[in-house]
């Protein structure tokens, strides 16, 4: 093994910090080692968290949080009291329905793209590293720098800044700088580059389609400049860029679809040795089937770190994936130097954090007084008002008014949330009818009469939502028959379409007259919208991304 230059970016370790890192590696067992490698998916109670930390010895876990903040608290403060060797505790900082449900409710990455302003994403983004912080969150697997390229896609969606890579690069940046600069660290993803694909990595394993000279152009460039600003981790994903396969060999066949996460040519001789990146590299998350296309888990899940790979996201049986790195190493697929080059960047990472200190945990009226506080909320209020997007209004019919209005039908599939079995409903009905609109809300049972109302609102809430292979507007399951499906009321009502998450809704409706994108479903950004439909804020936000989907035909 080559040695890690510690003292270099990005960790920039003393001596001190150095030490500590070899002498830790080093006293741990051949079996600890090794659970080093791994973070493991916590989403329960927890003393099950606690159970799975004592028992396995991860590296480190992602928290699915709870909004009990005097609990979450409790589990910060025993899983760092658990071990000599101090955890590392992430989480998917990505705003909207993503935000830490005991914390402030932010904008995801498109509404802030929306908002461009990078004093506000910076804003943003150092309140989401301080609340993390706070409760004992260190890393998060953020920013998404992928592009809009292939607007069908629903998994890069809403995660991303957009499809213009000099938005992506400005907020990137910020927002890698705000986290860092206060105790958590980023991660850029997903490597080698995900947006000219609209297929998901949790169903197959995606395809960056760009040759060489097109990548270096578009991701080339936001991988560097992470690299460049310090960024401590990068997440390899299940993307395959067989460009740069056929490069090294023109004959490799399948080879070229290969998925980063488990190529040594896109880990070690792409990413470390011509981009020169020194960070830790950590995989996407193991169980999707973007990895599990590739072959059976006995062979890809030592790849994994075989490939260069330092650590290994989540696991369906953590004691099954040990056992395999374990008959990796005794068979010599996996070798001890490789072991001990990734434990070495985990650490190292800890090390970078301040974690090997021991910091002094803040006290819970302390973190009360943080997380969620009153400037906290001022300020998230204040970006959020600016992210809502008028994208048309060609029959003039904004704002609205309960006195012109003030009959309403509302047509709504509801709030589409991952892991959620069923939509959960929106507030903004409720919202309207607080403001003096008699609202009703459609059934497929009801026989609409344009007579009986004064506006038809149509309002969808998908933001990226894995496993969906396809987001559109189902007219059938809108309106829950063939023949309501293909009727439409904007020449007899006016007719106003809101999307709270994917923004390319014109596609399946190219005439609706008035359209307005506010990319996520938050409380938040369900209040931001109606203050602006009522007139009492202006849509400040502009389009990250063409809404029209290319078409002039939903422009009119």
């Amino acid at each position: 093994m080559a040695p890690i230059d510690l003292a270099a970016a990005p960790f920039h370790l003393d001596d001190a910090a150095i030490t500590w890192v070899h002498a830790t590696r080093d006293a741990l067992s051949p079996r600890d080692k090794l659970a080093q490698l791994f973070v493991l998916l916590a989403r329960g109670t927890p003393d099950e968290t606690i159970e799975a930390v004592r028992s396995f010895k991860p590296g480190g876990i992602t928290r699915i949080y709870s909004d009990d903040l005097i609990a979450e608290y409790n589990l910060s403060r025993e899983l760092a009291e658990l071990s000599s060797i101090p955890l590392l505790v992430s989480a998917d900082l990505e705003g909207s329905r993503m935000s830490l449900p005991l914390g402030t409710s932010v904008p995801n990455p498109l509404g802030l793209a929306a908002v461009d302003d990078l004093e506000a994403t910076t804003a943003i983004s150092t309140l989401m590293a301080r609340e993390a912080n706070a409760i004992g969150l260190n890393w998060s697997f953020t920013p998404v720098i992928d592009l809009n390229i292939a607007w069908r896609s629903a998994i890069v969606g809403t995660r991303s800044y957009g499809s213009d890579i000099d938005k992506v690069e400005r907020h990137a940046l910020a927002q890698i700088a705000a986290f860092q600069a206060n105790g958590v660290a980023a991660t850029v993803k997903h490597w080698p580059g995900e947006g000219f694909d609209d297929r998901d990595q949790h169903l197959v394993t995606t395809v960056n389609p760009l040759s060489m000279a097109d990548w270096e152009a578009n991701f080339g460039r936001l991988y560097r400049k992470a690299i460049d600003a310090g960024v401590l981790s990068i997440m390899s994903a299940h993307i395959a860029l067989p460009a740069y396969a056929r490069a090294i060999d023109p004959d490799c066949g399948a080879e070229a679809y290969r998925p980063a996460s488990l190529s040594r040519l896109l880990n070690h001789d792409l990413l470390r040795r011509e981009l020169g990146f020194n960070g830790l590299i950590v995989s996407d998350a193991t169980p999707m089937a973007g990895m599990g296309d590739w072959g059976p888990r006995d062979q890809t899940l030592p790849e994994v770190i075989i490939s260069g790979c330092d650590v290994i996201l989540f696991s369906d049986d953590p004691n099954a994936d040990l056992m395999r790195l374990v008959k990796a190493v005794a068979d010599g697929r996996l070798n001890q130097e490789r072991v001990d080059e990734a434990v070495t960047r985990v650490l190292a990472l800890k090390a970078r954090l301040g974690l090997h200190a021991a910091p002094a945990a803040p006290s819970l009226e302390s973190v009360a007084g943080l997380v969620a506080s009153d400037a906290h909320l001022a300020t998230a209020k204040s970006v959020t008002a600016r992210v809502p997007t008028l994208v048309k209004d060609t029959q003039g019919l904004l704002p609205l008014s309960p006195s012109r209005h003030h009959r309403v039908l509302v047509f709504s599939t509801g709030a589409v949330v991952p892991f959620v079995p069923q939509p959960l409903p929106l507030s903004l009905p409720d919202r309207l009818a607080a403001e003096g609109f008699e609202v009703t809300l459609f059934t497929p049972e009801l026989d609409v009469k344009p007579s009986d109302f004064d506006l038809v609102l149509y309002l969808f809430a998908e933001e990226t939502t894995l496993t969906r292979s396809r987001i559109f507007l189902d007219w059938v399951k809108l309106t829950g028959s063939v023949f309501g499906g293909m009727r439409r009321y904007w020449h007899d009502l006016p007719t106003l379409m809101v999307s709270l998450g994917y923004p390319y809704y014109l596609y399946d409706a190219p005439r609706v007259p008035t359209y307005v994108n506010a990319y996520g479903s938050s409380e938040a950004i369900q209040a931001a919208v109606l203050e602006a439909l009522l007139g009492r804020t202006p849509f400040a936000g502009t389009s990250p991304v063409d809404p029209f989907c290319g078409s002039d035909q939903a422009r009119y």
